[in-house]
């Protein structure tokens, strides 16, 4: 890289923090969102004459596409985690449980299926689109999700978004693996069944989720319940969260578990370890904008390659009728079914059910998995995976502030009419 392109690379740079910042407030009461304008943005640059002088896309790269995704990831994990008021319990989040035991097998089967029938996919890259598009994306769900810690954020639409987003992220990855070993099964012919069952599921869940623990009460032991002059929240530091989040992904993994779970457990066990403690407030704030400003930069990236004509290559009219059916009958009636018989309002239910945004996450298990076994229709899964997350930022980010604000009116109103005499 010349000098010329490195002062280009770092006002661009600088520009992209300075919309961070600026961006979400102007958009605040627009039916646009942030990631809309970050595609938008990384498109038009191409076109200029600017672009010229970078340099590669660095999602051209597998290897970094897998890497700076895995980091925007376990960050927004954190966040989530740290900003859910609501105790864990079985009747408490008896809407996320629906969602996760029954809404994303679903989903994940659905989208499997409609690869296989339809879009020509083999068995293995089949289940890979599926499980890779199952998740809600903790990212770019950020507009439909509970608000800051402490906020008394009593919605359930956006509990549930939130509580599900940062669970079923952890969640799908034994159904990668799955994927995994039958592609890499079909060249070497040596049985998987049962490692699958005993690591993959059994194994990596469980020290997932009992190590996310264990780190969530050690940290939250050092952070709030030393004495004063040593506790970490007397610092007042949220760049604290950033190696909460690193070390509780790292000691996770290192332990073949599966780290997003980990970090979301982590940051559950810690936000409850001192629930009434402002410092909760600094660590959030700090992931939120570590997350936001690494989201932009990324979805900067994605615009740059939809521009490019590296994205959409391999398009086809299967591609965009299979996406459409994902987006707006698979999640929607998955989403449906995981809630009938809830007691939520209907309402509520058709909103958790249309609002399952796919993203940045979708990116990051099949960069991994790709990098993990041989794969056949390649092409395939990185277009449609493309197309649905380019459907699912715009479609949903332009329709989350009318639909919010209007279900907030109607819940006001029904609320309002059951406590009048």
């Amino acid at each position: 890289m010349t000098t010329d392109s490195y002062i280009v690379l770092i006002s661009l740079f600088g520009l992209v923090v300075l919309m961070t910042s600026w961006l979400p407030m102007v958009l605040k009461e627009f039916p646009l969102s942030l990631p809309i304008v970050c595609i938008a943005f990384g498109t038009l640059f191409v076109w200029t004459p600017l672009s010229s002088m970078i340099g590669d896309n660095p999602l051209d790269s597998r290897y970094l596409t897998e890497k700076i995704t895995e980091f925007v990831v376990i960050i927004a994990l954190m966040g989530a985690g740290l900003k859910i008021d609501r105790i864990l319990g079985w009747r408490s989040w008896m809407t996320t449980w629906r969602l996760l035991a029954i809404s994303m097998p679903l989903t994940i089967g659905a989208i499997a299926l409609l690869g296989w029938s339809f879009l020509g996919l083999g068995l293995a890259s089949s289940l890979l689109l599926g499980s890779s598009l199952a998740p809600t994306d903790p990212v770019l769900a950020s507009d439909v999700q509970v608000g800051p810690p402490l906020s008394g954020e009593k919605s359930e639409v956006r509990f549930a978004l939130t509580s599900e987003a940062g669970l079923n992220d952890g969640l799908s990855f034994p159904f990668v693996h799955l994927a995994i070993v039958i592609a890499a099964s079909a060249t070497t012919g040596a049985p998987w069944l049962r490692d699958w069952v005993i690591i993959d599921v059994v194994w990596r869940l469980a020290a997932g989720a009992g190590l996310g623990w264990v780190t969530g009460k050690l940290l939250g032991y050092l952070t709030f319940h030393l004495p004063n002059r040593a506790r970490l929240s007397r610092t007042g530091d949220g760049f604290v969260v950033l190696g909460i989040t690193c070390l509780s992904y790292g000691l996770i993994e290192m332990a073949h578990g599966y780290g997003f779970v980990g970090v979301f457990v982590t940051a559950l066990t810690l936000r409850h370890a001192e629930r009434d403690s402002g410092y909760h407030e600094n660590l959030h704030s700090f992931a939120e904008q570590i997350e936001r400003l690494m989201m932009m930069i990324v979805l900067v990236c994605f615009g740059a390659a939809i521009a490019e004509g590296s994205v959409f290559k391999a398009l086809d009219w299967r591609v965009i009728v299979a996406s459409l059916v994902i987006l707006f009958l698979v999640r929607p009636i998955a989403g449906w079914l995981g809630l009938l018989g809830s007691p939520i309002r209907k309402r509520e239910k058709a909103v958790i059910a249309i609002f399952g945004i796919r993203g940045l996450g979708s990116f990051y298990y099949l960069a991994y998995a790709l990098g993990h076994a041989p794969f056949s229709h390649v092409e395939i899964l990185w277009v449609t995976v493309s197309l649905v997350v380019l459907i699912s930022v715009v479609l949903h980010g332009i329709a989350v502030t009318p639909v919010m604000h209007w279900l907030e009116r109607e819940n006001d109103k029904a609320d309002r009419e059951q406590v009048a005499p």
